[in-house]
């Protein structure tokens, strides 16, 4: 599963779930769509496609591709190369638009993610070491840090990156 994230208003203007399905139509074929609004959808390599906006705001796409075998016979077949360039054109204009991003801001995102998450547990490591290296700290001290130190790691553990400023929170106790 891949998250995605998405441009603020997007989801809302779009029609939510109802809408993504909508916009699934126009680049993959056999859509069905649960009663939770998850569609699901196939072209050339993409076996299956299955996506939805999540409750944070994310495209959340679970995405099977044609493997090993497979994939050299669909390749080796006459349209084979060109219904696989088709795929990634068609997987590529989904997310763009899916998203409203394009393939660099897509990425300038989840890098920028993935640096909010390292700041998090790099700040938690830090406060550990803090907290067994300093002799003079009080009780309510580590307490307050033990509590921020269970928040980050709750929202780590759910997928969520921890903003700047709890990060902050944590260091300025030590």
């Amino acid at each position: 599963m891949e998250r995605f994230a998405v441009k603020r208003g997007l989801i809302k203007s779009m029609g939510g779930n109802a809408g993504l399905a909508k916009l699934a139509t126009n680049y993959f074929e056999n859509i069905n769509v649960d009663a939770d609004g998850v569609f699901t959808g196939s072209y050339g390599l993409l076996t299956s496609v299955q996506g939805s906006y999540d409750d944070s705001g994310k495209l959340a796409v679970d995405v099977v591709q044609l493997k090993g075998g497979d994939l050299a016979e669909f390749l080796d077949s006459d349209e084979g190369p060109a219904k696989a360039m088709e795929s990634r054109k068609r997987w590529s204009g989904f997310l763009d638009e899916a998203t409203g991003y394009n393939a660099k801001q897509r990425g300038d995102k989840a890098k920028e993610e993935a640096k909010k998450f390292s700041k998090a547990k790099s700040a938690i490591k830090m406060a550990h070491k803090s907290m067994e290296l300093m002799k003079n700290l009080d009780q309510a001290t580590i307490d307050q840090a033990n509590e921020l130190i269970a928040k980050l790691e709750a929202m780590i553990e759910a997928g969520t990156p921890p903003s700047e400023t709890q990060v902050k929170k944590l260091d300025k106790l030590f």
